[in-house]
């Protein structure tokens, strides 16, 4: 499975009339897709259509919709490119200014269709690894070498918690939990613990 780095703005030709644009974006989870729809149809008011598909590994998320078009004629040819791509993790949303003239479906499948492929086309694709969530309680004196560890594993630090001891909740991958934890007790002498 792989994801994409960074989000890709693409407008493509008009087609009868109509403009489309596809963003394609790297999303956490189904709120932060939801988030870039919202903010994407917010931007764009004026637009008649912001149909979308997104998809996640963890947990099995494929989720597609038309927005107004005929059903199947957007959201689901938006999410065969992800499925036929096999990325996870990303959010597809192609914004249509209607031209005057119909496209019928078979012309929806192929605009929408289109967009997404040509923004997942401008993306930079990676390998997707999983993330796993943990939380590490140190002493303060223990804080530059635990924070060391975090940069040395790329890990997302996502809540610090200080107090008599430090709780800190980090993302890392999860097939470098072991080392990361091997690490984080040698650059400690122990005293950092896994909690979570």
């Amino acid at each position: 499975m792989n994801t994409i780095e960074a989000s890709v703005c693409v407008d493509t030709d008009p087609i009868k009339g109509s403009r489309f644009r596809a963003l394609a974006a790297p999303v956490a989870d189904e709120g932060a897709a939801r988030l870039l729809l919202a903010d994407t149809a917010a931007a764009s008011p004026e637009a008649n259509h912001h149909c979308w598909a997104w998809r996640f590994a963890r947990p099995a998320i494929d989720r597609a919709g038309d927005d107004g078009e005929p059903a199947g004629s957007a959201g689901r040819p938006i999410l065969a490119q992800l499925v036929g791509r096999d990325l996870v993790g990303v959010a597809v949303v192609v914004t249509r200014w209607f031209g005057g003239t119909k496209l019928g479906v078979g012309g929806l499948v192929r605009a929408y269709g289109g967009a997404a492929a040509a923004a997942l086309d401008a993306a930079r694709v990676t390998p997707w690894h999983p993330l796993v969530d943990i939380v590490i309680e140190h002493d303060l004196a223990d804080t530059a070498a635990v924070e060391q560890v975090i940069r040395a594993f790329g890990a997302a630090e996502i809540e610090t918690r200080w107090g008599d001891s430090v709780h800190c909740r980090v993302s890392v991958v999860e097939e470098e939990l072991a080392q990361f934890v091997e690490r984080l007790a040698n650059a400690t002498a122990g005293r950092a613990l896994v909690v979570e």
